[in-house]
């Protein structure tokens, strides 16, 4: 199962090698502002599954509410976000879904921070949806939890 994705030039690519464990629509005014759009929609993945077939994405560290790192990767030439790496565990990255050459095949599982989408826009009916976040045991499928395990521990 492989997910080609790349930059919005092309001078970065890179791959899926497996499916993602989880896949949030975040709704955050982080995400807003950083998208310029409604929402971000970040596919959850062990680092080991993302492969670089050409080019190297530039970190770029942002604030966040919390103090904790959030360093979001992009291509050096056209600044197309591809991933981010939240607290910087280096084993699990929340890859941009807009990135994948087929971008419309991996649906959200949950929308979160709906507390903040924008109002004019209408969840699909029978989302998952959460005004925050959410249980990850409850939510998460049992096979997705074990590979969150297997890369940051289970404590985490």
């Amino acid at each position: 199962m492989r997910y080609p994705a790349s930059c919005f030039c092309g001078a970065v690519a890179f791959e899926l090698t497996a499916k993602p464990m989880f896949v949030h629509c975040c709704h955050c005014t982080d995400c807003q502002t950083q998208t310029g759009g409604a929402f971000a929609i970040n596919a959850i993945i062990e680092a080991k599954n993302v492969r670089l077939t050409r080019g190297k994405p530039r970190r770029v560290t942002v604030k966040t509410d919390s103090g904790r790192p959030h360093d979001i990767y992009r291509c050096p030439k056209c600044q197309t976000a591809l991933w981010s790496d939240y607290g910087r565990r280096k084993v699990m990255l929340f890859v941009r879904v807009a990135t994948l050459k087929r971008p419309h095949n991996i649906k959200p599982d949950v929308h979160i921070f709906t507390r903040s989408r924008v109002p004019w826009l209408p969840l699909p009916k029978g989302a998952r949806a959460f005004r925050v976040y959410y249980d990850m045991k409850k939510e998460w499928p049992t096979k997705s939890l074990a590979r969150r395990a297997a890369v940051l521990g289970k404590g985490r």
